[in-house]
């Protein structure tokens, strides 16, 4: 769980840093693929292409078009009409499809894992639910769409690396993923950017620099590889932890004014998920038989 967790701060970070600097400012889908592009320099020259099965390309390819690729444009665009605040909340219910797309894929109904995965809800759901712009609708929208790809890319990888096991490290195999993005991030751009939105200050590039090697490039490398050592209902819960991150860092560093009991409250209860969750694990493991002499 060490890599979701530290994957989570960035996440936290991240989100203020695009509320920011970028939204309002830098085209949404300009972001997007500056972000897919310098992630792939970093991962595309590891990458191993010959020593991959073709089941397994495919497969990253939907993987980082899915997480990466809609998600991020959904996201972006989000940033519109939402707040930062407002968007850390609409991300609450990513932990229910999670496990609704695990459960759906395992052709099985985990109760400890939907459970896990509304209790993280309602602790998030206690950080802030009042002050919704008028536009929270189409806000919203955008932000479910986001929260079913990215969850529908991370439970996937999970299970294409169980089904297509190899010798080579992840990092070797996870260039095919920045690919899928860019094969939805260029297109959107070339379709849809506005190039006179493009950065200006020096600030705003040394932003998409920092999304792009560290939110996007280690970020979502260790966010999968960490999303194959966990259970569904763990995974779940680490997608709302970034919800009482995100408003403490915006508070500390941007001065937003947050009502700091129900941070304090929601985080607990958040983390009190995560412990339902590892409870589930124990329950459903098998009894192991007496020893016979």
């Amino acid at each position: 769980m060490g890599y979701l967790l530290f994957v989570t701060l960035i996440q936290a970070f991240s989100f203020s840093l695009i509320g920011e600097y970028l939204a309002g400012h830098v085209d949404s889908y300009f972001a997007v693929l500056v972000r897919v592009v310098l992630a792939g320099l970093v991962f595309i020259p590891l990458t191993r292409w010959r020593s991959v099965e073709p089941a397994f390309m495919r497969g990253m390819l939907l993987i980082g078009a899915l997480q990466f690729g809609v998600t991020y444009v959904c996201l972006y665009l989000s940033f519109r009409v939402l707040t930062v605040p407002e968007v850390l909340l609409f991300t609450i219910l990513t932990p229910l499809h999670v496990t609704l797309i695990e459960d759906a894929l395992n052709r099985r109904f985990n109760p400890w894992a939907l459970i896990a995965a509304l209790v993280a809800v309602a602790g998030a759901a206690v950080i802030r639910y009042d002050r919704i712009n008028p536009d929270f609708f189409m806000g919203f929208l955008l932000l479910q769409l986001a929260n079913f790809t990215y969850a529908a890319g991370q439970v996937l990888y999970k299970h294409l690396v169980a089904k297509h096991p190899s010798d080579l490290p992840h990092y070797r195999r996870f260039g095919f993923f920045y690919l899928g993005a860019l094969a939805v991030a260029l297109p959107a751009f070339l379709l849809f950017g506005k190039s006179n939105f493009l950065p200006e200050a020096p600030l705003q590039w040394g932003v998409l620099v920092f999304l792009g090697l560290v939110s996007t490039a280690l970020g979502l490398y260790w966010w999968n590889k960490g999303a194959c050592l966990v259970n569904g209902g763990t995974l779940a819960v680490m997608n709302n932890l970034h919800v009482p991150v995100g408003l403490l860092l915006n508070l500390l560093i941007w001065n937003q004014h947050e009502e700091l009991g129900r941070l304090f409250l929601g985080g607990c209860v958040i983390l009190a998920a995560v412990w339902i969750s590892r409870l589930g694990i124990r329950q459903s493991a098998p009894i192991a038989p007496p020893e016979t002499r």
